[in-house]
């Protein structure tokens, strides 16, 4: 696919991730530089905020003007004015894990997964948030990725990053995973890697390639049909922006680049819009209460 590539924010993040749409602004983190970043697309303004720890995703809550996030000491409350508080912690802190990626599906449940923060261990969970409390829905996994729903609310998606596998499951209505099943297998020779991904308004889903300079859609069968070229190596999430939501918003990363690599590709670590011809969905917001 020949896009229009656009790098919004060259702002060299170490680990960017997590970008979300809300509020007609995108949201999105650095892990490891413990940041969260606030773009305006409409204004240009950008705004950064410290976190105590590594911080790793951003849910908006029902009603509320602030967020659900990851933090490596558990699960958090955060508002810009006011910072952070503990919701919850969900694992020892003897395993050396950390929350990774997360999304919100559309009853407001929370969904997120935790990874060995050495990336050595499968000491790493997929779990569920909801009303209910925390709820562990699989495991044995080093790098959590990707989660997922489809528009019709049947089918979600999971990824082992290191295993190069992007799982399907089917999703009941009160939010119990079944029937997992291979949905991609990714080439076990290469150095590329399934990141973060998102589901388009058609059920479409959106993979960012780690090492691959950009990002796959694949149909609802597990056919790979458009890749989306960037000018940096690793990137890590897509998210759907804009006021139609057509336009795919990149985060990416340094992480792991050589000097001469960044020399080569010196956008690596910005955030990047695309526009798609297909909308996603709409960010939905977590239900505390």
């Amino acid at each position: 696919m020949t896009a229009q590539v656009t790098c919004v924010w060259d702002l060299k993040a170490t680990l960017g991730e997590g970008p979300i749409w809300h509020g007609d602004t995108l949201w999105f983190v650095d892990i490891k530089q413990r940041k969260i970043h606030n773009y305006h697309p409409a204004t240009g303004e950008r705004f950064s905020f410290d976190a105590p720890d590594q911080v790793t995703f951003l849910g908006p809550i029902v009603g509320a003007t602030g967020f659900v996030v990851g933090l490596k000491a558990g699960i958090h409350r955060f508002h810009p004015a006011t910072g952070f508080s503990l919701l919850l912690e969900v694992e020892d802190a003897a395993l050396n894990n950390r929350p990774n990626d997360a999304t919100v599906d559309a009853q407001g449940r929370l969904w997120f997964g935790t990874m060995h923060d050495g990336e050595e261990n499968k000491s790493g969970s997929l779990y569920r948030m909801d009303l209910t409390g925390v709820a562990r829905m699989d495991r044995d996994i080093c790098i959590t990725n990707g989660p997922c729903v489809s528009p019709d609310g049947k089918t979600f998606y999971h990824t082992d990053t290191l295993e190069k596998t992007i799982y399907a499951f089917d999703l009941s209505e009160d939010g119990l995973l079944s029937n997992k099943r291979v949905f991609v297998q990714f080439a076990l020779g290469d150095e590329v890697y399934p990141d973060g991904s998102v589901v388009d308004s058609e059920g479409y889903l959106w993979t960012a390639l780690w090492g691959g300079f950009g990002a796959v859609r694949f149909s609802p069968q597990g056919e790979a049909v458009t890749r989306i070229e960037l000018p940096a190596p690793n990137v890590t999430k897509p998210c759907f922006g804009g006021p139609d939501l057509k336009t795919l918003y990149f985060t990416t990363a340094r992480k792991g680049l050589s000097d001469e690599t960044l020399a080569q590709y010196p956008l690596a670590g910005g955030v990047f819009a695309v526009p798609v011809d297909v909308a996603g969905q709409p960010q939905h917001e977590v239900r505390l209460v």
